[in-house]
């Protein structure tokens, strides 16, 4: 079955950030469509479901009072259409609703349609019309307290069956050249012994068979890898619970050829039988 999630509340409360957040979680994700459309809509993704898994429909007060009360009528009818719908109300309370407004400089919808609506009466306004949205709401979500990383966090708690896992690029470079400048970590592997100074080595890389073994068997070697696995083993779901989406992991040596390569290869190789999403680059060898 189809998973819609109808993305509404209060206007300042955080909705665009919300369908933001849920299009990085791979939903399809359409904003401020008339609900006369909605069945409509929902009909033309029904018709390749395989492609449209999961989708969010942002509604708001820029539809008109008479539209909104037909919502969950409407939402009722779609289940024989083989489609899951869960509202997601947001809210917030007058006061924050007030500074929001007040930073941005953005004009309310409901001022925008009758100037003769100061601020407060246009939130008291918008507050009376979606009511019964917010009383029929499967999840109600108050975002006077939450900045927009906790929101997005609140709303992958929420709404996820799986938290996202990062897309992790581990790269490979020489020191010599400056550290790359996405790096969000970089490990130093200079410490480590060099085959560059074993002359029937010094021709190979580190994707060499000849590399491999002989690093292989450096027991340095071996702690330095348990101590970069059991490192990022640790941080990098933390930063997936602070929704990042990319994470770039740098191995540096002297000249980009030899150890830093090992390592690349052996870390990627790790990541990947643990999580999957996982890239490798040598930017010394693939210049």
């Amino acid at each position: 079955m189809q998973e819609l999630i109808i993305v509404t509340g209060m206007s300042g409360s955080g909705k665009t950030i919300a369908l933001r957040s849920l299009e990085d979680m791979d939903y399809y994700c359409v904003d401020n469509l008339p609900v006369e459309m909605l069945e409509t809509f929902v009909d033309h993704i029904a018709v390749d479901a395989e492609f449209y898994p999961r989708v969010s429909v942002g509604i708001d007060i820029r539809n008109s009072g008479e539209a909104l009360r037909k919502l969950p009528d409407i939402l009722a009818n779609l289940g024989h259409r083989q489609v899951r719908p869960t509202v997601l109300f947001l809210t917030a309370n007058n006061r924050v609703l007030l500074k929001r407004f007040s930073e941005t400089r953005r004009r309310h919808p409901l001022s925008s349609k009758n100037t003769k609506y100061s601020l407060t009466q246009a939130i008291d306004a918008e507050r009376d019309l979606l009511e019964p949205l917010a009383a029929s709401a499967d999840l109600l979500l108050d975002t006077s307290e939450s900045n927009v990383h906790q929101l997005r966090q609140q709303l992958v708690q929420q709404l996820s069956k799986k938290q996202p896992q990062v897309s992790i690029l581990v790269k490979s470079f020489a020191f010599k050249r400056g550290v790359p400048f996405d790096a969000d970590f970089v490990f130093d592997a200079r410490c480590l012994p060099n085959p560059y100074w074993v002359p029937e080595l010094r021709g190979f890389t580190g994707k060499d068979t000849a590399i491999q073994t002989y690093l292989g068997q450096q027991p340095m070697v071996k702690e330095y890898l348990n101590d970069m696995h059991d490192w990022l083993e640790k941080w990098i779901p933390r930063f997936e619970e602070n929704d990042r989406s990319y994470l770039t992991v740098a191995i540096g040596c002297t000249g980009g050829q030899h150890r830093s390569v090992f390592l690349a290869e052996e870390l990627a190789r790790y990541l990947g039988g643990q999580r999957g999403n996982v890239l490798v680059q040598h930017r010394e060898l693939d210049d």
